[in-house]
């Protein structure tokens, strides 16, 4: 088993979802407020050390026909960039749908107001770990 670590890149919230060392829920969450890149790969980096992660796997945001855009531009440039800080590989992991599903999550759990911002990147980071690891025990 390995620990896996799930990154939402935003332009101002990064996601950030850690699984349990059962690997199989997410233990651990946070959000890291920033936009640079630099700075929030080196964070992640620090939080990847810290919990003893093994893999990233980082969404990567697809427009719903499944084309790419600048925003998944953004992303592979940023795996690439948390490649180097943390020398784990990084998967890069189609989440589509999982920023509709964090805001649905936190409706039916009657999450509003500021705190849900906050609420939403890391909902959609523990989506992205879930997915994930959901895939890494399929093909096991």
């Amino acid at each position: 088993f390995m620990k896996v670590m799930a990154i939402d890149y935003g332009d101002a919230r990064t996601g950030v979802a850690i699984s349990d060392a059962t690997g199989l829920l997410a233990g651990f969450t946070t959000v890291i407020h920033g936009h640079k890149a630099a700075a929030v790969a080196q964070e992640a980096a620090r939080l990847a050390k810290a919990h003893g992660v093994e893999r990233i796997a980082l969404g990567l945001p697809r427009t719903m026909n499944g084309t790419e855009g600048p925003r998944a531009e953004l992303c592979r440039e940023f795996g690439a960039l948390l490649e180097r800080e943390t020398g784990l590989p990084v998967a890069m992991w189609d989440e589509r749908r999982t920023t509709v599903d964090a805001h649905r999550i936190l409706t039916e759990t009657g999450n509003r107001g500021k705190k849900r911002k906050e609420k939403v990147d890391a909902v959609a980071a523990t989506l992205i770990l879930e997915g994930y690891l959901g895939f890494l025990r399929s093909s096991s």
